[in-house]
């Protein structure tokens, strides 16, 4: 039996790509979650008129890996200290945000961004919005799954491999491979 997380923390590729490297996880999808237009496009979404964010839906095993494992990796390859920016991507559809499906992962993910508050892991006070999740909408096809299709274009070997090599570092045990 799989269970879902949702997370936004930037431009969706990069959050696929790491996430898609953790054993247990048995598939990502990106997406658009969190605004007020219904089906919404890219372009929409970059136009910032949606409410939207990038998102990813994650398909796990509970079993193989937990919720909080999925939070501490997703709270370590992006900045949850910055509003509505990560690395070169401005906009309010590159917030960081955790997408929760029941109560558990509500508390869960409190819980978790409490113990880095107290712990002084940012500078900064973390900004992530912690809201239940309402509607996914799928994004265009050649979103899904992008950096495993385009690993040499530049945006890919600039931000999203740094995101992957830190996974498969520092998550070792964690991971597929």
């Amino acid at each position: 039996m799989t269970a879902q997380a949702t997370f936004a923390g930037g431009c969706f590729w990069c959050i696929d790509a790491a996430l898609e490297e953790l054993d247990g996880v048995e598939s990502t999808t990106s997406g658009y979650t969190g605004g007020h237009v219904e089906d919404p496009s890219y372009e929409e979404v970059c136009r910032e008129t949606t409410g939207h964010a990038e998102a990813v839906r994650v398909e796990y095993d509970p079993d193989r890996v937990e919720y909080a494992d999925l939070l501490e990796v997703f709270f370590s390859i992006h900045d949850p200290t910055t509003k509505d920016r990560q690395g070169p991507d401005v906009g309010s559809q590159y917030r960081s945000a955790v997408y929760y499906h029941d109560e558990t992962q509500r508390e869960i993910v409190e819980a978790f961004v409490a113990d880095l508050e107290d712990a002084g892991v940012y500078d900064d006070p973390i900004v992530t919005e912690i809201e239940p999740v309402e509607t996914f909408y799928v994004a265009e096809e050649y979103h899904q799954n992008y950096f495993e299709k385009n690993p040499d274009k530049p945006y890919c070997a600039a931000q999203v491999l740094p995101k992957v090599e830190k996974v498969r570092t520092e998550f070792d045990a964690l991971t597929a491979r």
